[in-house]
Formats: C-alpha cells, structure tokens, sequence
C-alpha cells in the first residue's frame, strides 16, 4: 500500500527495533526485595530510537512496526499516541501476549530476560507497507543478523539504504569480531558504546579516550561501508562520543549533561542516540559529525527520567506552535552544544 494511501508523508527513517512492555525487579546484594517497585514501562531498542527520531521529526516521516499482542494495554495505545499515531505501524498478533522483559537489578547487576517469546521484525516485514524502502534503516542486533538484514535490504532492487548498526552487548565478544568483520562493508554507520567496541577487539577496560579512538580507527581499517566510506561513532558516556570517517578523521562530541546529577536513568540512551542520528543525518544532509550532535541531544532528553521523554507543544506569538521536550526545545541544546 502506498504511502499517498494512508495520507502520510514518506518515512525517512525507519527502525527494525522492537516495542517492549519492560517489566522491573530490585534486589539488594543478598537477593532481598530492596521495596522500590516501578510499573511496567513502554521499551524497547526500537521504541527508543523512535522517539529519538520523534525529537526532531513530525510522526510521519518516521516508522517502526508494533506488534500488540492479546494483553495489549489500553493506557500504553494512549501514550503511543501522544508522540504521532502516524509513526507506529501495528500488527495486531491476537494468539500471543506482547512482548516482555524483566529487568533484574540486584545491587549494581542489571540483567535482562524475555518473559514473552519475541517477534523479531527484518526488511521483509517492510514490503508493501508505507515503511517500504525507506531511506535510513536502524537495527539493533548481532554481527550474523546483520548480515541477514543487510541481505535482504538487498533483495529490493535499487534499494540503498543508509544502515545504522547498533551491535548488542552480549554478541560484543572476541569470537564475534569474524563476523562482525565479514559484515562492515554493507554497513553505513557502526555505532557501539565503548565497553563493547572494546570487548569485541580485546581490548582492556576500562575506556580511555586513546583506547576509544584506537578502537574506531580498527574498525575503519577493517573496511567499513561501501568503498570504505562508513562510519564509526562510539558512544562513551560521560566522555561524549567519537566520530570518524576516512575522509574527515575523528572529532569528539560532548556529551550534553556535564553534570552526573541530571543523569536519572541511561536505559534506552543509546538508541534514541542513533534515533537522533538517522534524523540528524536527513536534517544535516548526510553530515556524520553534525548529525551526532541532533543524536547527543536525543539521548540528553531520555536520561533525564525513568521511562519516555515528556513531549509537550506550546504557541508562539506568531501562531505558530512548537514542540516541547521536557519542557526544554531541542533546538536551543543544539545550538548549545554547536556553541561550545
């Protein structure tokens, strides 16, 4: 079904991520009940790098698939909707429940579990839809799905899109690097955190700076992207992230918040980083550096809170209205951090 059929504009960029109802569990050391209880939130890689995207893009110029299962939340439909019903594309899967996960935190230890059995979303799923062929594609996933996706990307005659590979942490070891190796020429963008770029190259942690930038210039070395033109961007934290091309080296980006105390919770930081990156890349018109200074500030808004971003609109004088995020615009962080 073509876009002009649904009445919405051509998604520009799109994620192959999935919506999750994430559940919660605190213990202390001992595995005892610590008493803090926080209810079921919206998650997801792919949920997080929408709203990513959403900071600085109207709802119909992104586009994520959401599988809503036979316990799907009536209060959850109402959030979704808030950010642009225009964005999510359902898939009603009436004989199973939706997704879900736990998340265990035992003192500093985070672990993540399925309690659901998960429906895994690829290019395929795309065809025929309004999010076909869709300029900028983001996954989250392992070197050997990867290569799966970028195939079937490529069963599409005359579509080239810009890939935005974001490597799961637990596929982040040594064994993995031959794959990961075999897959970074159909790779436009490789953006891991800095644990894992160095856990996948062997590298000691903790991350410094050098061993950040030795790291990315590896993986350029490797041969990244069509004729070597990719890039690599490693997300550091409180470092900022790292950026380099072949053709326009490495520059590194402040993280935003200076100040640890404005930093509430990083889950889902990363992918509304590379959700703020693929629509950097459409508003900077393909401009690497630029476009990861819109992706700093897509992850400033999410750790600022438990759960989502609050988005709010308010008028201007002209009539005019603007969109709000945490009651901050977005537009005046970049200029900020242009500025420094």
């Amino acid at each position: 079904m073509s876009p002009a059929m649904h009445g919405y504009g051509t998604p520009q960029f799109v994620t192959l991520g999935m919506f999750i109802i994430d559940e919660f569990s605190f213990l202390d050391d001992d595995g005892n009940p610590t008493g803090k209880e926080l209810s079921p939130q919206i998650g997801g890689g792919g949920t997080y790098a929408a709203l990513g995207a959403r900071i600085w893009l109207p709802p119909d110029k992104i586009g994520m698939i959401v599988d809503r299962g036979n316990d799907w939340p009536s209060d959850i439909q109402k959030e979704l909707d808030k950010y642009g019903h225009e964005m999510w594309m359902y898939r009603d899967q009436l004989s199973t429940r939706t997704t879900r996960a736990l998340n265990s935190y035992m003192g500093d230890h985070r672990s993540f579990d399925y309690l659901t059995t998960r429906i895994r979303i690829t290019p395929r799923d795309l065809r025929g839809t309004r999010l076909a062929r869709a300029p900028t594609v983001h996954f989250v996933c392992s070197p050997s799905r990867a290569q799966s996706i970028v195939s079937e990307i490529h069963e599409e005659p005359k579509w080239n899109p810009i890939t935005i590979w974001e490597p799961i942490p637990d596929r982040c070891v040594p064994e993995e690097l031959p794959a990961l190796i075999k897959v970074l020429p159909q790779i436009s963008v490789l953006s891991p955190n800095a644990e894992e770029a160095l856990m996948v190259l062997s590298m000691p942690l903790p991350p410094t700076k050098t061993s950040i930038e030795k790291a990315a210039q590896m993986f350029l070395d490797f041969g990244l992207g069509n004729k070597g033109r990719g890039s690599v961007i490693i997300r550091s934290g409180e470092l900022g992230a790292y950026v380099t091309t072949r053709s326009g080296g490495g520059k590194w980006i402040d993280a935003f918040w200076a100040d640890q105390e404005k930093v509430v919770d990083v889950t889902g930081a990363g992918n509304s980083f590379l959700g703020g990156l693929g629509a950097g890349l459409y508003l900077a018109q393909g401009d690497v550096y630029q476009a990861t200074l819109y992706a700093t500030i897509s992850a400033a808004f999410v750790i600022e809170q438990e759960g989502l971003p609050e988005m709010s609109e308010i008028a201007d004088s002209d009539g005019s209205t603007r969109t709000l995020w945490n009651g901050d615009s977005p537009e005046r962080r970049l200029r900020l951090l242009q500025d420094r």
